[in-house]
This record gives structure tokens, C-alpha cells and sequence, in this order.
């Protein structure tokens, strides 16, 4: 066998470090998985397909290490693997004792991996009673077995303190060539398809990918230079050579932004591991249950979420789930559960972290905040539920009997509050008396580039991350004047029926004093009124500016540390002018006006109202257009992803399929009117814009339903009748004192021309 100094020579010293290197990542990824497959294997002893593929990897640490001179490495895995092999053959069965011996063994390899990785050698760590432990767990009873397994852990005993090569007893290890062989041989046919695609896949460093990622966004900065530019001028040329570029821009900065996008279930896989652990060192019976592993977040928010998402597991084991007796005394199941969701919604990721335990007992939480002085005793008075369950973010906060290795020295939940919040994110905790605890967590899907619209306000432009937008409000003369109303003296807007509280950016930045003066009513020195509608923490809110310009994609610099402090800036961006705008962080915006407490003051304020209306019929927002000379019909807007224009001229055709280029993607357009047979021709290419509803169909795709003219949103309780229902129509009902036709945006998309017939609508 070659020592480490051997290596240098047949392959060269440049290419030994590489293949160390290799082999540490390769490791590395083989122990994560070897985490989950142990547990897995525990559930489910009798799986002979996980049982195989934890061996194998087992086997490949082993011989690889032994081919580049890790003796103790070595030692350990093989000691390991000669326990697996008497497991898949059948001879021993698998106990909650030697599922322990083999995950002490991966902690074990896994720390001898980071001993490689700093020196180069796999440390003076003392392995023999591990080793010995896994010998004994070898056997099976009979004495023909512990004859025969004592020779083998003096042997390993031996391997390890004199750091020498295993006896040609020992299973004959292979070069990494064979190695790779064996290991194929093992593996079930499937093994194929995944080396396959590992031959089209290579691994690129962090570093290049972030220098990639700060490219890209200064090319996206000249490009919304030029953009600016080319909207100044009459050169046909310059501006299609600008369109081209911009399309070029956005489709290379999605690929790069793909590149470091990675599934969640890269750190959730540790999840079940620490579970099992927690739950035995507590005493407890706990199961995880996890859903939404594929979804893709940016790398460096993957590590950013790593020791929070942690602390918040070991919490809800070790705080949230009852021990199995308190458990059947309360009515539940022996078995906690521990819920792990992650999805994607508006433009950023949630995940939400449940548990079916006590839940949190709100007056100890209260109590211990007094007692340690973090809140006055009026402030504890006026605490809603939720505000006092979020106490436990607080530094110094825990409600433990008594400090633990798990828990109990009132760090790590403001820690988690403090990381996700330093990438952008909220998180909430609300909880139940008796029946568990959620801890939702808001983080942006990257920090490098996000879509903002931009505003104007005191002659300054400020940009608002779309993320947070709901949507957009212009009044106009008296209505601007008269639709303006007061509760406990703030200003509020009803909107389709709810109010929204009103805030008034000049007066927040302190750039108008007439503002404050005249007691915010802004309003009334004015003949128009731009309310962008805003969503903080759960809730909604209006903010008022002077103007709102387009929307476009920013590129986020961080603030200087003179700004930080302003919790209403969460950055700023260079604009297509070469000017800075402040990007507006509209939490810190809804807290420093303190709409977040005045919204709920609203909703109480309506919730009457809205008792009054509960079984009248459903209740959703919809889309109102008009259809035909006198037809009104409704699109259920959570089925709309965006409402556009298109100019005749940008219609294309694509066998007898209409389409336009939208967003770097080819989205076909289909014709209300023609699909429920009340027109029987297209329009022809001399008509205005077509007004188009962007609908989300099945694998992401984008199809455009064209309308005759997009009237309102309405957010109103009808009754459907069924009775008027038809092709393409899921019925009737009164909308705004109208008979309206309800449309069914699913059968309209399968009944369509090809290219469009295969597409669902996604719910």
C-alpha cells in the first residue's frame, strides 16, 4: 500500500492534493447521506436496499482511505463494515445499540475527515474502544461467534496504535479504479442512470460562483444604463441591439443564480439524525416527518439558515414534545410529531417547524421576562397572545427547569431571530396551548438581485422589493378627497370592502413638516392619491408617494455601517441614471409607523362585519373583465400571476398557435372569445393592445388568457350557481349587482389548441 509521500510520486505533488481533496468531498456528502440511511435503516430494519447502500459506502471510505495511507480511518471503517456485512447477510439483526455503534462510527469518521482536511493526517484520536465496541456488537451469541470475532478486534486494536496496514486476512482492499468498479457491482442496476449523470456534472468552487454572481450583477446594472438610454432614442438599431441584450442579461442571470441554488433537504438531511439524538439524551419518542425537501434556495442563504433551523429543531424536541408519559396522561399518542415544511410563495421561501407537544405556557413566558427585566410590568398588561409567545426571541429568555447539554442557558432562540433577520427573513412563532408549537421562518429567495419597484417621494426615488408588493392604487380628484377615512385618529383607505391603514412616506423620512401639520391629511392639498399596497408580518398596509414609476431589477449593496442603524433602509442600488436609490425595508417601514399593531386594532375594528357575512357563500378575491358588448365575467385571482399588455405587433405564430416572447420564455395566448365560441375568427392584427391575464400553468409554464377589457378585483362573498354552468364556465353569480359568469381557467387551458392542451393550472 502507498504512504501518504508515495503519492506525490506516481501521480505528481500537484495532483496528490487534488485527490485528498476529492476524497474529503466525496466523504463528506457519502456521511451526510449515511446520517439519514442509519436512521431510516432503524424504522425500517428489514430494507435490504438501504442496508446495501449504507455498506457501500462504508466500503468505498474504507478502501479509498487505505489506498492514500489513512490507517486509523481505515481501521475504523473496516471494523464498521465487517458489522454491515453481518448485518445484509442475514446473521445479525439490527438493535437500537448497534444503530448507536455505527452512528458513533460516522461521528467518529467524520471527525478523522476534518483532522485530513487541517493536517493532512487522520489524527492521534484514540478509536480502540469504538473499534472494540463494534467487534462485540459482531456477535450473535453463538460461541462459535465470539471465538471467532476476538482475533479480529485484537487485530484492529493493533492496526490502529501501531498505524500499520490490516493482516492479508482482511478483505482485499482496490485502486480507486477498482474501488469504483466494486462499488458498481454492488449497486443495483438504477446506480447506472446516476453515473450517467454524474459524468455530466462537475463541481465548481463557491468563490468563482460568487465572483460569477457579482459579474452578473454589473452587467445588469450597464444593462438598465443602456435600457435607459435607448428609451431616449429613435435609433432603430440601438434599440433592438438593447432588447437583445436585455433578454441575453436576465436569461444569463437566472442560469448563474440556478447555479447556486440548492434543495433545502441538503440541511435538513442532518434532521433526522439530531431527532433520534435529542430524543434519547431527553427520554422522549419522537418522529420527523418532512415535506417540500426540493425546494431550491440561494447557497449562501442555505448556510445562513443552517444553526437556526437547527436550534429550532432541537427546541421543539427538547421544549415542545412531551415525554411519553405526560403525553398519554393528555389524550395523545406515546410518539411526538415533528413537522418540517418548506414552499415557495410570493418570491421568497417559508418554512414552518411544528410540533404536537404543550405548546408554549404564555404566562411563564411573561413571567420570566419580567423577572429577568427584559419588559416593564405595563408593557407585560398589554400583550396580545401572539406578542408574548414571541418573547422567547429575547436574549437571555428560556423557560427551562434547569440547564441541560440541549437547552436551557436562554441563548439560541434570539440567535435564530438575529441570523434571519441579518439575510432579510422574519420569523414568527404562534402557539397552543396543549396542542403544539409552529415557528414559521420568511427568507428571500437570494440577495444578490431581486425585482423592485421604484417610487418618488420628496424628489427622491426609493425602490421597494416586489417580494412585499400586493398591489397598486391610484385615486383620483374627489375620490382622492372623500375615500379617505379615520380610525382612533389614523388615516385608512377601505379597500373593497377592508381598511387599509395609510402611511405617508414623506412624513416617515421627515420630509415634509406641512405633512405632520396638517394631521397626514396629505390627501386633502391633492388631486390624485398613489397608494402602494403593502404586506409586513401578516399584515397590510398602504403607503403613500408622490409618484410610482416602473418596475425593474435592482442589484442590492449592502449599507454603510453609518446606515445600518435605520431600520427602514434594507439597502441601497445603483440605477440606470448612475444615481443611488435607498432601497426601503418594509418591516422596519410598518414598525416604525406602527401600522403592524394599528392592523389589528382594523381587524377588530371589522370583525362584525365580517361575522355577519360568514355563510352567505364563499368569499374570494376575484378578477372581474368584461366579455363581449354586455357580458362580465371572473377569474379566481389566485389563479392570476400577473395582468399585460401586448401590442399586436408582438404576437407571433407558431403553427396555428399564438404566442408572444415573454420573461425569456415563448407563452402562448389563448383567445377567450374563440375558446367559449362567441367569436369565430381571431382579432385581427390591426386591433389595440390585447389585454391579457397571465395564468400559472402545470411545470411552471406561463399562458396568457386574452380578455375584451380588464374591469376591477373585488374581494366579495357570492353564491355560485351551478345550474348556468357550461364549457369553459363553472357557473354564475352576482358580482356588484351584476350576473357574472365564473370562469373555469383549467378547462379553458385543456380544451385549447395544441401546445397549451397539455397544460393544468397549478392550484
Amino acid at each position: 500500500m502507498l504512504k501518504n509521500a508515495q503519492i506525490g510520486v506516481v501521480f505528481g505533488m500537484e495532483n496528490s492534493d487534488d485527490i485528498v481533496q476529492e476524497f474529503l468531498v466525496e466523504s463528506h456528502e457519502n456521511l451526510d447521506r449515511l446520517d439519514r440511511d442509519v436512521v431510516e435503516l432503524e424504522k425500517h430494519p428489514s430494507d435490504r436496499e438501504i442496508l446495501a447502500s449504507i455498506f457501500r459506502t462504508i466500503h468505498t471510505i474504507k478502501g479509498t482511505s487505505g489506498f492514500l495511507g489513512f490507517r486509523k480511518l481505515e481501521a475504523v471503517t473496516h471494523v464498521g463494515e465487517s458489522l454491515l456485512a453481518r448485518l445484509r447477510d442475514g446473521q445479525l439483526s439490527l438493535t437500537p445499540e448497534r444503530t448507536t455503534a455505527l452512528l458513533t462510527m460516522v461521528d467518529a469518521v467524520r471527525q478523522m475527515l476534518a483532522q485530513i482536511q487541517a493536517t493532512g493526517q487522520d489524527g492521534n484520536a484514540d478509536h480502540s474502544q469504538l473499534v472494540a465496541e463494534l467487534t462485540r456488537l459482531q456477535q450473535s451469541g453463538e460461541q462459535q461467534a465470539v471465538a471467532e470475532e476476538q482475533p479480529q478486534a485484537k487485530e484492529e486494536t493493533a492496526a490502529l496504535e501501531s498505524n500499520q496496514p490490516l493482516s492479508e486476512e482482511c478483505p482485499p482492499r482496490e485502486t480507486r479504479a477498482e474501488e469504483a468498479s466494486a462499488s458498481a457491482g454492488d449497486a443495483p442496476a438504477e446506480d447506472g442512470h446516476a453515473r450517467e449523470a454524474a459524468r455530466e456534472s462537475i463541481r465548481v468552487d463557491v468563490t468563482l460562483l460568487d465572483k460569477l454572481m457579482n459579474l452578473v450583477g454589473e452587467l445588469v446594472l450597464t444593462r438598465n444604463q443602456i435600457l435607459q438610454f435607448t428609451r431616449s432614442t429613435e435609433e432603430s438599431n440601438l434599440v433592438t441591439t438593447g432588447q437583445r441584450l436585455n433578454l441575453i442579461a436576465t436569461e444569463l442571470q437566472e442560469s448563474v443564480m440556478k447555479t447556486r441554488m440548492q434543495p433545502i433537504g441538503s440541511i435538513w438531511g442532518r434532521f433526522p439524525r439530531t431527532v433520534r439524538d435529542v430524543a434519547l439524551a431527553c427520554g422522549k419518542q419522537v418522529r420527523i416527518e418532512m415535506e417540500g425537501q426540493e425546494t431550491e434556495l440561494d447557497k449562501t442563504l442555505i448556510e445562513a439558515i443552517k444553526d437556526p433551523m437547527t436550534h429550532l429543531v432541537r427546541n421543539a424536541v427538547d421544549h415542545g414534545i412531551e415525554a411519553p408519559e405526560q403525553r398519554e396522561a393528555a389524550g395523545k399518542g406515546r410518539e411526538g410529531l415533528l413537522k418540517l415544511r418548506a414552499y415557495h410563495e410570493g418570491g421568497q421561501v417559508n418554512i414552518e417547524i411544528s410540533d404536537d407537544g404543550a405548546g408554549l405556557n404564555l404566562g411563564k413566558v411573561v413571567e420570566k421576562a419580567l423577572q429577568k427585566g427584559l419588559i416593564t410590568a405595563d408593557q407585560a398588561a398589554r400583550l396580545s397572545d401572539r406578542e408574548a409567545a414571541n418573547l422567547i426571541f429575547l436574549p437571555g429568555l428560556s423557560t427551562a427547569e434547569k440547564v441541560t447539554n440541549v437547552s436551557g442557558r436562554g441563548v439560541g432562540m434570539d440567535v435564530v431571530r438575529t441570523n434571519i433577520e441579518r439575510i432579510g427573513g422574519t420569523v414568527d412563532l404562534q402557539s397552543t396551548p396543549g396542542k403544539g408549537t409552529t415557528v414559521k421562518v420568511k427568507i428571500p429567495l437570494t440577495l444578490a438581485i431581486v425585482p423592485a419597484l421604484i417610487v418618488t417621494s420628496g424628489g427622491q426615488r426609493f425602490a421597494i422589493p416586489q417580494v412585499s408588493l400586493l398591489e397598486l392604487v391610484g385615486l383620483e380628484g374627489e375620490e382622492a378627497r372623500k375615500r379617505i377615512e379615520r380610525v382612533h385618529g389614523a388615516p385608512v383607505y377601505r379597500l373593497r370592502g377592508s381598511l387599509l391603514p395609510l402611511v405617508y412616506l414623506k412624513r416617515e423620512l421627515g420630509q415634509e413638516k406641512a405633512c405632520e401639520q396638517s394631521g397626514g391629511g396629505e390627501h386633502t392639498l391633492r388631486n390624485s392619491l398613489n397608494i402602494v399596497v403593502l404586506q409586513a408580518d401578516g399584515q397590510r398596509f398602504g403607503l403613500v408617494v408622490d409618484e410610482i414609476s416602473d418596475s425593474e431589477e435592482i442589484v442590492v449593496k449592502p449599507l454603510s455601517k453609518h446606515l445600518k442603524h435605520i431600520n427602514i433602509y434594507a439597502g441601497a442600488a445603483i440605477m440606470g441614471d448612475g444615481k443611488v436609490a435607498l432601497i426601503l425595508d418594509v418591516l422596519g417601514l410598518a414598525q416604525h409607523a406602527h401600522v403592524i399593531e394599528e392592523g389589528r386594532e382594523h381587524a377588530a375594528v371589522e370583525a362584525e362585519a365580517k361575522q355577519a357575512q360568514e355563510g352567505a357563500g364563499e368569499r374570494q378575491p376575484l378578477l372581474l373583465f368584461q366579455h363581449g358588448a354586455n357580458g362580465r365575467m371572473a377569474i379566481d385571482l389566485g389563479a392570476v400571476a400577473r395582468l399585460e399588455e401586448f401590442s399586436a405587433e408582438a404576437i407571433e405564430i407558431a403553427g396555428d398557435q399564438e404566442m408572444v416572447q415573454y420573461r425569456g420564455q415563448i407563452m402562448p395566448l389563448v383567445r377567450l372569445a374563440d375558446t367559449l365560441g362567441t367569436r369565430h375568427a381571431p382579432a385581427a392584427a390591426s386591433e389595440g393592445p390585447l389585454q391579457v391575464v397571465v395564468v400559472r400553468a402545470a411545470e411552471g409554464r406561463n399562458v396568457g388568457l386574452v380578455v375584451d377589457r380588464i374591469l376591477d378585483i373585488v374581494d366579495e362573498t357570492y353564491a355560485l350557481d351551478r345550474q348556468t354552468a357550461r364549457h369553459g364556465v363553472l357557473g354564475s353569480a352576482v358580482i356588484q349587482r351584476r350576473v357574472t359568469d365564473i370562469v373555469d381557467v383549467g378547462g379553458v387551458i385543456g380544451s385549447s389548441r395544441s401546445g397549451v392542451a397539455s397544460a393544468a393550472v397549478g392550484g
